[in-house]
């Protein structure tokens, strides 16, 4: 189907450094020569500016035309209409790649102006909202204009080909689905640490934290991709009520269960003394469901850490006196799975010794980029890879009560050394 993507916030960190060379490589499989892109910039544009990430400008060059616009006046949306002419065998596709708190107004303007028929797909950045009060409003405020059919919320994790093999190692494989459960799994620990602190996303982060920023989104998605039921016959487009059911049996995190925490010199980088911002967090979570009943859950992120890994890790448990073995999705590096065995050492002796059996992508294979499958998936209407309303409300209801604990205690996070480990920092 022949799409235009409205791309606002063209001259952003996000559309220059993700979302122009995913297009670039989209456009070059050739497949989608029906696809066109408008750049909305509030200034004029340096066009050489925009492919700096990009290693082949010339895909782009023709499909790509900027609309200058002042954002903030809503006259200006129905010039923007008359410019994009969306004809009735077209679709169009507006992605929101500009900070939340100018997306709802936005896409009011464009609801007001009639940039709303059924051909319409808006695309969100998360976060959807900062808690549940405002997560709900934002809903209310876009349902104004836009059904759910046409609003795509990307938490691009859920879009990782790795995140997306989870669900066919757990389903397609019966070594693995035979035991995913209470009866045989021990403990799951889901991991995302960085090296780098905030780098130059200052206001971003002061405004945000570790909980809204990983944890709320990403964390909890890949939660829900490990215990979720995945049945026999299995769709792709069932996921996101799969994913739904599964956040809906777990319990909301008690305060008490959460370790808050900053490096050493945030306050310093942010130029705000007495910031009780974040930069690390663990949680335990638990699930009613009976299949996941008396598993412990932690979910862990930081900045400013030793190490840089996002996984999932699924501990099984000791059999008649047997060594529990540790099952693993390395989400980023790296992408792949790896189980950890014990072996007999080699040499005359009986000595055990850990080993690993692992999975990895061959290297002349090129995996897409997460922003890659998300457009693509639009294009194409499939929504399994996109948080539902459902969802974002349920993850929130879920942070609720550690959010109000935070808002109400004058205690400020625990402080932790740059190149810190998790160990350090939660004993």
């Amino acid at each position: 189907m022949k799409t235009k993507l409205l791309i606002f916030g063209i001259t952003g960190d996000l559309a220059t450094r993700k979302l122009l060379p995913a297009l670039e490589q989209i456009i070059s499989t050739g497949n989608f020569d029906e696809l066109s892109v408008i750049g909305v910039s509030r200034h004029t544009v340096n066009e050489a500016d925009l492919f700096v990430n990009c290693t082949n400008k010339s895909f782009l060059d023709k499909k790509l035309s900027i609309f200058t616009m002042n954002l903030d006046e809503s006259s200006e949306y129905n010039k923007l209409k008359d410019y994009i002419s969306i004809g009735s065998d077209e679709q169009l596709l507006a992605y929101m790649a500009v900070p939340p708190k100018n997306t709802a107004e936005i896409v009011d303007m464009m609801g007001v102006a009639g940039i709303n028929s059924p051909n319409v797909k808006i695309l969100f950045e998360k976060p959807f909202g900062v808690d549940l009060l405002s997560a709900e409003k934002l809903i209310e405020r876009t349902s104004r204009h836009y059904n759910e059919e046409q609003i795509y919320r990307i938490d691009h994790y859920l879009a990782k080909e790795m995140a997306q093999n989870i669900v066919a190692f757990r389903g397609r494989n019966a070594l693995f689905s035979n035991i995913w459960s209470n009866d045989y799994i021990k403990s799951i620990d889901i991991i995302a640490t960085q090296k780098i602190g905030i780098e130059n996303r200052v206001h971003f982060y002061e405004q945000t934290g570790a909980l809204r920023d990983i944890v709320q989104g990403h964390l909890i998605q890949l939660l829900v991709l490990t215990l979720m039921d995945i049945p026999h016959n299995f769709e792709w487009d069932e996921m996101p009520e799969l994913r739904l059911a599964a956040l809906n049996c777990i319990e909301p995190v008690d305060p008490n269960e959460v370790v808050r925490a900053q490096y050493d010199g945030y306050r310093k980088e942010v130029k705000n003394p007495d910031s009780k911002v974040e930069t690390f967090v663990s949680l335990k979570l638990a699930s009613n469901h009976s299949r996941w009943s008396g598993v412990p859950i932690t979910l862990t992120t930081g900045k400013g850490l030793a190490n840089e890994t996002t996984e999932i890790r699924v501990n099984l448990k000791m059999n008649n006196g047997a060594q529990g073995n540790c099952l693993i999705f390395r989400i980023q590096p790296n992408e792949g799975i790896c189980i950890e065995l014990f072996i007999k050492k080699p040499g005359y002796g009986h000595k055990f010794e850990t080993s690993y059996l692992s999975f990895d992508y061959p290297e002349h294979i090129k995996l897409p980029d997460a922003y890659e499958q998300v457009i693509v998936d639009a294009v194409s209407s499939s929504k399994s890879l996109f948080t539902s309303s459902g969802e974002v409300l349920r993850s929130w209801q879920i942070l609720k009560p550690v959010q109000e604990a935070w808002e109400s205690s004058n205690e400020s996070p625990k402080l932790y050394p740059l190149g810190s480990n998790i160990d350090s920092i939660l004993n």
